[in-house]
């Protein structure tokens, strides 16, 4: 299933590409479609962490990401992004109220950039005081507010609130951009410098009938992490977006070796938040093809005679194992090179290495499992004596992964 996020870029005074606002976008038309804004924001959300990736959408540069209300004051969607890779904007219809300011000083503490959209002076000066001290940058839509609303925001930042930053949005011509860097903006946006580009990826179709199983699992008094991670280990989509989230969520930028390891560090809390974004949306998705399907239950199949050979013989990383023969078909999967896609997974580096195709003492392994999925049983024959298994414990292995895979698929 194709998916798209729509990214403009916002340039400082030396138009230098400081940022990207990222936009919800369904089609290739480039405009924005009507839809329920909450929904809007979670799909941008999904679609550029779990499926594009940050690193590849805005190069490592913030991404600004419109918030209402409803996402703004709870944590279900906020506390599964990071304050370094996002700029929360507040739409210009969201009330301020005692409750909306408390909220801003609480993410502004851990860490968050606070926006403020398409800004319009409506009440007595005075009420914004407090919001003003505490928001970063103020945007202002340089097409359609006067330059008498404009000047009165002006002049009140650069009288009483110096540390915001002013961002003159829908910035048309050169008159326009000389005119804002006057009144003191640093940051821009607008045709004058580039309209949207439309950035486009693949989802990897999700087992609902999986997703529930997981969901039933967590909803249990005394959840069990390895269950669950078996369950989602059966699962590529889960999998893959759950080690996206790791990798874009962990400051310490730890290399995971285990789905449950992966459950560990995230908590079941945030598990849940994680599952519960998933699922937005995944009931209109199309029917995933009679190729996707084959080609995840050979990723499957190859992760399960990964790990079931380095069992074998004895590996205490045999999770690494299952977790290079379920990414081998990846860039397949989601159509990208595997050198972009493999900078926003937390693998340790013989898995990077063993994936992209160098090789590693893990490269057996797959070729092994390679070579049982295309029947090749005289290659794998020869491949197993290299490992030192038998005929028997090959045969064993190989009716073993292909129940697990009937079961998975």
């Amino acid at each position: 299933m194709e998916v798209l996020v729509g990214r403009q870029p916002i340039f400082n005074t030396h138009e230098e590409v400081v940022a990207y606002e990222l936009l919800y976008r369904r089609n290739e038309s480039n405009q924005f479609e009507q839809v329920d804004s909450d929904n809007a924001t979670i799909q941008v959300l999904k679609n550029s962490v779990f499926t594009i990736g940050m690193n590849e959408l805005t190069n490592g540069l913030p991404g600004f990401v419109n918030f209402t209300e409803n996402l703004l004051m709870t944590n279900n969607i906020i506390d599964l992004i990071d304050p370094s890779t996002f700029v929360i904007e507040i739409l210009e219809d969201v009330p301020i109220t005692d409750q909306l300011i408390m909220r801003i000083v609480e993410l502004r503490n851990r860490g968050f950039t606070i926006a403020l959209d398409d800004f319009v002076l409506r009440q007595n000066i005075e009420y914004y005081n407090t919001l003003f001290a505490n928001v970063d940058i103020i945007k202002v839509d340089f097409l359609s507010t006067p330059k008498s609303g404009r000047a009165i925001i002006e002049e009140r930042v650069k009288n009483f609130f110096p540390h915001i930053q002013l961002l003159a949005e829908k910035v048309e011509n050169r008159t326009q951009f000389e005119e804002a860097k006057a009144a003191n903006y640093s940051l821009f946006q607008g045709y004058f410098f580039e309209q949207p580009q439309i950035i486009k990826s693949v989802d990897i179709p999700m087992n609902m009938l999986q997703y529930f199983e997981v969901m039933s699992l967590l909803k249990e008094e005394n959840s069990n992490v390895q269950e669950i991670a078996e369950k989602i280990e059966q699962n590529i989509s889960i999998t893959y977006k759950l080690l996206q989230l790791i990798n874009n969520i962990s400051r310490k930028k730890s290399k995971v070796r285990s789905v449950k390891q992966a459950i560990v560090m995230l908590g079941l809390i945030e598990l849940r938040k994680f599952l519960y974004l998933l699922a937005v949306d995944e009931g209109l998705a199309d029917e995933p093809s009679d190729v996707y399907i084959e080609l995840m239950r050979t990723s499957i199949f190859r992760a399960k005679i990964c790990e079931l050979l380095a069992r074998k013989k004895n590996k205490q990383n045999y999770s690494e194992y299952y977790l290079v023969g379920m990414f081998s078909l990846i860039d397949t999967i989601l159509q990208r090179p595997i050198q972009l896609i493999v900078q926003q997974l937390p693998f340790s580096e013989v898995v990077i290495e063993t994936i992209c195709g160098r090789e590693t003492e893990m490269t057996i392994y797959l070729q092994l499992s390679i070579a049982l999925t295309k029947m090749d049983l005289e290659k794998a024959n020869q491949l197993a004596k290299e490992l030192g298994i038998s005929t028997a414990d090959l045969g064993y292995i190989y009716r073993m992964a292909l129940e697990y895979t009937k079961s998975s698929i």
